[in-house]
């Protein structure tokens, strides 16, 4: 969807901005660039919207120099969401969302139609189009944001660390939102952080940027982690990237075992006789897993008694879709040390225990 050949920046002061850049940002899919202040990431993100020109290079939208367009008419058909949203004070939300739609012609009741339309598809009520940015919270007006980016419908959205100035937790939420939304609309989304994390959770792809605007390395996540082009993306990936890397993995094809367990409906005598060592699986009438019994518990108990009501330790079920981090964390967490898997109905098949994880992980680099 956009390429980039031998594309380079340099301003009248003598600053080189981006410096021979070749790569290909792939069609339906989010490719993130990354890396520290002043490495180029951004006049490469507005060079492919034309508010920054080329020194040297060719940029091609679709097959099409971006240049062979009017700057005006190219722009109306690409989304750009900034931080902080960049919101008209002046305007409701629904005629903030209906800008660039209105700017095409649409017609104002075609264009606020689409406005309302676009509320309900970013999570926001329906009332908020009647409000002005400042009577929203920060993470709604990224919201409004993403929806004005939306509202013509472009194929490609240009988002320039567009979750910086919300807090955490309204960023992580913001984060699920835009991941959300790209699996129903597959947008092809150019999307500028300085947060790695954030890189490696939102990205289909991730280019690495040092200073001088030199792009060292272009990949998959679970490549870049696994398999750093030098010392420069290894540091800037920092010293957690296996758990990062851990948290990419899905546990499918990982192998599992048989696991000793009594339904939670069993008797005090069928828990001791099911019972390989301290902690034993209970299973609920669905087949899933409902705790950890400490047998030490079951001393002194008659053995007619019901093992249901007796305190249990938690154990969560993981399918084959969860990540292998989500796996270790559940190893560490358990008192037996082990993950319980469990099928796509969420009865329990066997569990995982941490040699198999970290034999996994290994294969992984």
């Amino acid at each position: 969807m956009i390429r980039f050949d031998s594309v380079s920046k340099r301003f009248p002061n003598g600053t080189t901005a981006v410096d021979d850049l070749s790569v290909e940002f792939s069609e339906g899919g989010i490719t993130v660039l990354v890396g520290s202040s002043g490495c180029g990431k951004t006049t490469t993100l507005r060079m492919i919207n034309r508010l920054v020109d080329p020194t040297a290079g060719t940029i091609t939208l679709g097959g099409r120099d971006v240049r062979d367009l009017p700057a005006a008419r190219l722009r109306r058909g690409i989304g750009y969401v900034i931080q902080q949203a960049g919101l008209f004070p002046h305007r409701t939300v629904l005629d903030n969302i209906a800008t660039v739609p209105t700017l095409l012609g649409w017609g104002r009741r075609k264009a606020r139609a689409r406005a309302a339309e676009l509320l309900e598809v970013v999570g926001l009520p329906a009332d908020a189009g009647k409000r002005y940015p400042n009577q929203l919270s920060g993470g709604q007006q990224q919201r409004v944001g993403v929806a004005r980016a939306l509202a013509a419908d472009p194929p490609v959205l240009l988002m320039d660390e567009p979750f910086g100035a919300v807090d955490p937790v309204v960023r992580a939420l913001l984060q699920d939102e835009l991941i959300r939304l790209q699996a129903e609309l597959r947008k092809t989304i150019v999307f500028v952080t300085h947060d790695i994390d954030e890189a490696v959770r939102l990205g289909d792809q991730i280019a690495i940027f040092r200073t001088g605007g030199h792009m060292v390395q272009c990949a998959p996540p679970a490549e870049l982690l696994a398999r750093p082009a030098d010392d420069f993306v290894a540091g800037f990936l920092g010293s957690e990237r296996g758990l990062k890397l851990l948290s990419l993995v899905t546990l499918a094809g990982v192998p599992y075992e048989p696991v000793g367990s009594v339904r939670s409906t069993a008797t005090v005598k069928e828990a001791r006789d099911a019972a390989a060592g301290r902690w034993l699986l209970v299973v609920s009438p669905d087949g899933g897993p409902a705790g950890w019994l400490d047998t030490g518990a079951l001393e002194g108990l008659p053995g007619t008694s019901a093992v249901a009501g007796l305190a249990l330790a938690p154990a969560r079920g993981l399918r084959d879709s969860d990540s292998l981090l989500s796996a270790l964390n559940e190893t560490v967490s358990s008192p037996a040390g082990v993950a319980v898997r469990v099928d796509a109905a969420g009865v329990v098949t066997g569990v995982t225990g941490q040699d198999v994880l970290h034999a996994r992980q290994r294969s992984l680099t």
